[in-house]
């Protein structure tokens, strides 16, 4: 395939050459002729440029910019235990940090959702990348310790960039690709999230080692991100909405939000897996926060670490907890992309089934690692290993769900209230609990180094049998599934849909 630039004619073209012009449609062969002139200044370039927008680019470059927004948000956790010293804050104090991204990011998602269905979804991208890379670095200059109110102000802010990135990217992924393509795409999409979130204790841990000051570790990702939102503006086209799927003219651009709302409140799959994504949520985000802090009190509890009380504190366990994600996650959503694949062979259910059948063993592992871990370090990394490997592997699965049951009209809103859904009653709240129940069992014994090690595990056994409770909901999406792939098809608003009859 050769590019034409507005008819000028291109090094290489010959009469054999498919031809894609500047505005990404394809004309017929290319035939020599008097039509053809010599390139003006500048549209060599803009043809090259545009010989780089390839779908795979685009797929590429925002699952970097996933990678990135996972980082930025658990940089934070790998420097948490600084964070607690230097401002001097409780376990529901550091997990307010949390609490305040996440309550943000979840009010942003349906409002997010809404533009994403309606306007430019690059540059609605573009712009929550610039936002949040921005007041991070930004945040890294607070050292007062009275303002901490203000770091947790500015995290609130953070959320909403970072929001608008969760709630469109996928729906652009899902306008480029079909079928196992797609699958193999969102899976790559969403290994970010393991991958950016492991590379994010890393990236706190290692800045904060090699500069002395935890400030120092919002400082990297920030500049990052602005790179990846200016690749994404470059690189990254807005597809027509449904244009992968072929059902264009058959669609409506645009359908009113309370008749998108309906929709996706009669579709059961949905709401099912929806909800089961509110307890992987639920889990991911305390463990996200809380883990790294329960494995340095076990090993003060056996006498191979002593107990920091000034920064900067000694972050081995965050290293090796993120380097851990890393790995469980890449397993994880490749393990997931090949079984689902092969279980498609056997019946077409195999989505919901594979997720449901992931968490139930993820629950098993994760109640291991509190058994164990008071003996033996090496034994909850582990647990920790097989657990999270299991529990990640859901994730690009449960996106493909939504786009096998809802339209490509509606999916940008789908993909934010169900982001809204999951944060609301997952890891918006899971930190803070997490600490507040931490906090009220060491009330009796405060000063007991035992008791807390064992009040931080008490309150972290809630996860195990949410994730159970979300292993059901996936069964209960698997009931539903194939009815409301079809529906997806139908000819009213009121039925999933907002195809034209």
């Amino acid at each position: 395939m050769c590019v034409e630039s507005d008819g000028c004619e291109m090094e290489g073209c010959g009469a054999a050459d498919e031809v894609r012009t500047l505005s990404r449609s394809l004309t017929p062969t290319l035939k020599p002729g008097a039509d053809l002139r010599p390139c003006e200044p500048g549209a060599k370039f803009r043809a090259a440029l545009l010989r780089c927008r390839s779908p795979k680019a685009a797929a590429g470059i925002l699952s970097l910019g996933n990678v990135l927004n996972y980082m930025d948000r658990y940089t934070v956790a790998g420097v948490l235990l600084d964070i607690q010293q230097h401002f001097k804050v409780s376990d529901s104090g550091a997990g307010l940090l949390q609490t305040v991204f996440i309550c943000s990011f979840m009010l942003a998602a349906p409002i997010f959702g809404y533009l994403g269905d309606r306007f430019n979804r690059k540059i609605i991208l573009s712009c929550g990348i610039f936002l949040w890379s921005a007041v991070t670095l930004s945040s890294s200059f607070i050292s007062n310790e009275e303002h901490y109110w203000l770091f947790v102000l500015s995290r609130g802010l953070v959320g909403i960039g970072e929001s608008s990135y969760s709630s469109i990217s996928p729906t652009i992924i899902g306008d480029l690709f079909t079928n196992n393509s797609r699958t193999v795409m969102l899976s790559l999409f969403y290994l970010a999230i393991p991958l950016g979130s492991g590379l994010g204790y890393i990236l706190g841990s290692s800045a904060k080692e090699a500069a002395g000051d935890w400030h120092w570790a919002l400082r990297v990702s920030p500049i990052l991100g602005m790179t990846a939102g200016a690749l994404i503006l470059l690189f990254v086209p807005d597809p027509k909405r449904g244009s992968a799927d072929h059902m264009g003219p058959r669609i409506r651009t645009r359908t009113p939000w309370l008749c998108d709302m309906r929709a996706l409140l009669k579709n059961r799959s949905y709401v099912f897996s929806s909800l089961a994504s509110a307890a992987v949520s639920f889990a991911t985000g305390a463990f996200g926060i809380w883990i790294p802090q329960y494995l340095v009190r076990a090993q003060v509890v056996q006498k191979t670490a002593v107990q920091c009380t000034v920064p900067p504190c000694n972050s081995q366990d965050s290293l090796i907890f993120g380097a851990i994600t890393c790995v469980t996650g890449l397993l994880g959503v490749v393990i997931g992309a090949v079984t689902t694949r092969m279980c498609r062979q056997k019946t077409e259910r195999a989505d919901p089934l594979v997720c449901a059948v992931s968490m139930l063993g993820s629950a098993i592992f994760i109640c291991l690692i509190f058994v164990v871990a008071k003996k033996s370090i090496v034994g909850a990394y582990v647990c920790i290993f097989i657990g999270e490997t299991l529990l990640f592997l859901n994730w690009a699965i449960t996106a493909d769900i939504l786009m096998y049951v809802v339209i490509p009209t509606r999916r940008a809103t789908a993909v934010a209230f169900q982001g809204f859904t999951s944060h609301l009653l997952g890891d918006a709240g899971s930190p803070y609990l997490i600490g507040l129940i931490s906090d009220a069992l060491q009330q009796s014994y405060a000063t007991s180094v035992l008791w807390q090690f064992l009040s931080l595990g008490y309150a972290l056994m809630l996860c195990p049998f949410v994730i159970v409770l979300g292993g059901m909901f996936f069964l209960a999406t698997a009931l539903f599934f194939l009815d409301d792939r079809e529906k997806k098809d139908g000819n009213n608003c009121s039925d999933n849909t907002g195809v034209k009859p």
